[in-house]
């Protein structure tokens, strides 16, 4: 799993956080259902932005979402998830970026692929993608032929590429791709007027994911001896940053254009999470619901050194019904954190230890605790299904609490509800 855009589930509303799933589930199903299971590894956070704007042109979300199967992510539950076009067509960009994921590792010669049979087998695979790329565009309309030509140049680009050499000139090649990819959603969508100002999204969205890729990468490609953008050029980190920053400007600036029906997601995805990716990509931000920043205060904001004003730590109700809302709340009142309250100790609740009160000593919606035989095989259908690890919330297998997976907190975001500096007066975030 690969991308930039990268929510934190905490920080978005829970239709919104539905609406994300059903386009990251949607997207993995399209990729299985043209290209077979193993092209399944080829689902990335980025790619989903191509079904999210296709979607939010046409306004026709309900009409476009089918019911899946239980699956280990989803805590082997069922949900709704999108399909149709922008589903299949962000399949097939999924599939190129994923090819030229695989091509850069190569000429990095990383890890394995330092080997020739396995980087003979890499490239086997990346040319495969193409071609079924290719296939699935085509049937859409798409001329993927933008993106393989992008991903072809960008060697030649980076050959090129030494001290002085800006960095918009290597970044070019990935800006093409994402341009023709976004402004094709307008096409899907049936609003062709869109197709320029969500071209001029995708070429600085594709600036960005470079240059933050580039950002992350950095020292470990300098560990490796690997080619990287920004040591080649000689770019500062000031430069670097400045490019970013002007990156997330424009395209907040360029979606004012675009006629959607239904922005909502869109906007959260493109005008709020990506400031903090890159406050992430420059370790300027940590995540509030952690509890902890470097600084020791759990509870300051980070991006921009700004602190929110008169937000009550977890636990502490606001001062009045008029203040400071809970991170948590949505619409028609305030509701505790994932985890909080339900006898989770280690989520921040009171746990249900102790009985105080006189009450029962489980509560009336919740089974009672497995026997130890009992609990050790739900225990291995955990393990076997990787609900420990991948699924936002489980069952605990003895005491049939709500836990969350190991890896559900594995978000890197900074403050869960922060909405400062944003001018849209969007009201999409619930703060």
């Amino acid at each position: 799993m690969f991308g930039i855009v990268r929510p934190c589930r905490h920080r978005l509303s829970e239709g919104l956080r539905a609406e994300w799933m059903a386009h990251l589930c949607g997207l993995c199903l399209a990729l299985r259902g043209d290209h077979g299971q193993f092209a399944r590894v080829a689902t990335n956070y980025d790619g989903l932005l191509v079904s999210v704007l296709t979607d939010a042109q046409t306004g026709t979300a309900d009409a476009r979402r089918r019911t899946a199967g239980p699956c280990p992510l989803r805590g082997m539950r069922t949900a709704s998830v999108a399909q149709g076009e922008g589903a299949r067509l962000a399949a097939s960009v999924s599939l190129v970026l994923a090819s030229a994921k695989i091509r850069d590792h190569i000429a990095d010669r990383d890890g394995l692929l330092r080997r020739r049979p396995v980087a003979a087998a890499a490239r086997r695979i990346a040319a495969g993608w193409d071609r079924a790329g290719a296939r699935t565009a085509g049937a859409l309309g798409f001329e993927v032929s933008a993106l393989v030509d992008a991903v072809d140049r960008q060697t030649d680009v980076e050959r090129a590429a030494g001290p002085g050499t800006p960095l918009t000139a290597v970044t070019e090649p990935t800006e093409t791709a994402t341009a023709a990819a976004f402004a094709h959603t307008a096409t899907l969508a049936g609003k062709p007027g869109n197709a320029a100002p969500l071209a001029e999204v995708g070429r600085l969205f594709g600036r960005l994911a470079h240059l933050l890729d580039a950002v992350e990468d950095r020292v470990t490609d300098a560990a490796e001896n690997a080619w990287n953008p920004i040591t080649a050029t000689g770019a500062s980190r000031t430069e670097t940053r400045r490019l970013c920053d002007d990156a997330v400007r424009g395209i907040r600036l360029a979606l004012r254009d675009v006629d959607f029906a239904d922005p909502r997601l869109a906007h959260v995805l493109l005008v709020h999470e990506l400031p903090r990716a890159v406050d992430r990509a420059f370790t300027t931000t940590t995540c509030a619901h952690t509890g902890a920043d470097p600084s020791g205060n759990p509870y300051q904001q980070q991006p921009y050194g700004q602190t929110p004003q008169g937000r009550p730590p977890y636990g502490q109700a606001p001062q009045s019904l008029n203040g400071p809302a809970n991170p948590y709340a949505g619409e028609g009142g305030s509701r505790l954190p994932p985890g909080d309250g339900d006898g989770d100790g280690g989520q921040g609740g009171g746990g249900w230890g102790g009985n105080p009160g006189g009450h029962s000593p489980h509560p009336p919606n919740r089974r009672p605790p497995r026997g130890f035989l009992a609990g050790c095989a739900a225990f291995v259908g955990l393990c076997c299904t990787c609900q420990l690890c991948c699924a936002s919330e489980y069952e605990g297998p003895w005491s049939r609490k709500k836990r969350e997976g190991l890896c559900s907190n594995c978000c890197d975001c900074c403050d869960c509800c922060n909405c400062d500096g944003c001018d849209c007066s969007c009201g999409c975030c619930d703060c």
